[in-house]
């Protein structure tokens, strides 16, 4: 007992202390702006100007409501594309990434490094030439314009996840349920994806926040209102309320809240997913 207790009232290195304190700053900073959201969010433009930092007086409940009012359809619209973009990111990612690291075909390796290399490009060097494309097949306007290429873009680093992951599994599970006689399709629906299952919820969790944050590309395809995502609705609607700042940061405080949840549901198997594929290149 005296030894735990003596455990117990050790005190914590100054070295490590110094590290903690930094820590707890950093986090301190980095949640400043959420709080600042948050509380400026339930003020009017003359609580703001005249007690910026002190509480709201009263709080204007009433943002909120006006914010959700115009933003739900924005907010259903991008769950539709989501809900439509990630099974499919993640079922041809796991197929295409299983091809790749157990499967013995010509051209393997190459493709593999093709897929690679597209990690390298960024999106924006490909936004016109994907702009045509679309364009060439009379999608401009509609949701296929968002589901095709976020379905097709998503591809790249979930196959390189992927095929890291499933290279990394010992390959006595493989050949056993080959002396069993599962063919390759059974393997991998029986073996491989059920151990991955960390990894497609990072694939799952990185393809939301893509499709969730990208606002270039709605906005030069999609002109209905009626269809558009939150990214480009929330900037809208800021701009029917310029002057009043309280609504605007409601607006704001509203769409990170699916994120925000998003993690909250999904950060150990984000974190296990990251830690898998980072095993064996």
């Amino acid at each position: 007992m005296s030894q735990m207790s003596e455990t117990r009232r050790r005190p914590i290195p100054w070295g490590q202390g110094v590290v903690l304190l930094l820590l707890l700053l950093l986090l301190g900073l980095s949640l400043l702006p959420l709080f600042m959201m948050l509380l400026l969010s339930l003020k009017s433009n003359a609580d703001i100007f005249t007690n910026f930092w002190g509480l709201p007086k009263p709080p204007r409940w009433d943002f909120y409501a006006q914010a959700a009012g115009a933003l739900w359809r924005y907010l259903l619209n991008t769950g539709i594309i989501i809900l439509a973009v990630v099974p499919g990111v993640i079922l041809l990612s796991s197929l295409a990434g299983y091809a790749l690291s157990r499967l013995q075909f010509p051209g393997r390796d190459l493709i593999y490094f093709g897929v690679i290399a597209l990690l390298m490009v960024p999106g924006i060097l490909t936004l016109i030439p994907t702009y045509a494309l679309v364009q060439s097949f009379d999608l401009i306007n509609t949701r296929w314009a968002l589901i095709l290429p976020y379905l097709a873009g998503g591809q790249v680093l979930g196959v390189a996840l992927c095929r890291t992951f499933f290279s990394g599994l010992p390959e006595e599970l493989f050949e056993a349920m080959r002396l069993d006689g599962a063919s390759d399709f059974t393997i991998y629906r029986r073996l491989a994806l059920p151990l991955s299952l960390p990894t497609l919820a990072t694939i799952a969790i990185m393809t939301t926040l893509g499709v969730y944050n990208d606002y270039i590309w709605p906005l030069v395809t999609i002109s209905d209102n009626a269809i558009q995502t939150f990214t480009v609705g929330v900037t809208r609607f800021s701009g029917e309320f310029n002057l009043d700042y309280g609504p605007t940061l409601a607006g704001y405080v509203i769409g990170s809240i699916p994120l925000v949840m998003l993690f909250a549901a999904g950060m150990r198997a984000f974190v296990q997913g990251v830690t898998a594929g980072a095993v064996k290149a």
